[in-house]
């Protein structure tokens, strides 16, 4: 419970449930290691924590930028609510310290973006259940609010299929798309499409037309790729921090 009150007192907010908050707090790694623990490790939480993040920034975004058309609104939110995106939000109010990790992943961290983002989205399911939507949202608008309030990136007024195609050219691969399915009548059909990098499945992408399902798989490889690089990045940062 320590690692929960110190987390209350930093985030500055009326936390009433912390043992709610100590379940968001612990990766199912150090619960497989203390199996006598009464409290459960965060996906649950980092599930509902997903769609209350995503909810917020939409909701940020769309207030904030009434000029801005659909496409870029959701590049917006992908880039914001991504795994780099979510671990630089949880790195703003210092969360991986307060992480109850497995041995396995105890050591660095910071070098895992995807394990601060699901840390990050689980904190945010514990405070809606604990606190409501509108202090959570107000809370998660606060975080992100220069990433929200920012110009657009240029990147992101490019499409997912095109970003995906620059990061594949570097190490002279090209993306192959391939229709899984299209079920349903001919006036409401789902198309669910795979893009691969190599013989590496990298994205999964369903839509109401097979254009629109290879831009969603797009979307999740080039989050996939972001995410990679910059682990990497951070594990180089720590081995040269290591050896000075």
């Amino acid at each position: 419970m320590e690692r929960a009150d110190r987390l209350a007192e930093r985030l500055g907010l009326p936390v009433r449930d912390r043992h709610l908050l100590a379940q968001a707090l612990t990766h199912s790694s150090w619960l497989h290691e203390h199996p006598g623990e009464a409290r459960g490790h965060n996906e649950r939480l980092e599930l509902l924590g997903d769609a209350v993040v995503n909810l917020a920034v939409s909701q940020a975004l769309f207030e904030r930028h009434p000029e801005e058309d659909e496409g870029v609104l959701s590049a917006r939110r992908a880039a914001i609510v991504s795994s780099v995106g979510l671990a630089e939000l949880a790195e703003r109010i210092d969360l991986a310290p307060d992480l109850a990790l497995g041995e396995g992943e105890s050591g660095r961290p910071a070098q895992r973006p995807s394990l601060l983002a699901s840390a990050f989205e689980a904190l945010a399911g514990a405070l809606f259940l604990d606190l409501g939507w509108e202090r959570t949202r107000d809370w998660i608008i606060g975080i992100a609010a220069a990433e929200i309030e920012a110009g657009v990136p240029p990147d992101l007024l490019k499409s997912p299929k095109s970003r995906l195609q620059e990061e594949t050219q570097r190490v002279g691969v090209r993306p192959v798309y391939r229709l899984l399915e299209a079920v349903g009548p001919d006036h409401d059909k789902v198309f669910r499409v795979e893009v691969s990098v190599g013989d590496e499945v990298l994205g999964l992408g369903t839509g109401p037309s097979r254009r629109t399902a290879e831009t969603a798989a797009a979307a999740e490889a080039v989050e996939v790729l972001e995410a990679r690089a910059a682990e990497a990045d951070a594990v180089r940062v720590g081995q040269s921090g290591g050896s000075e």
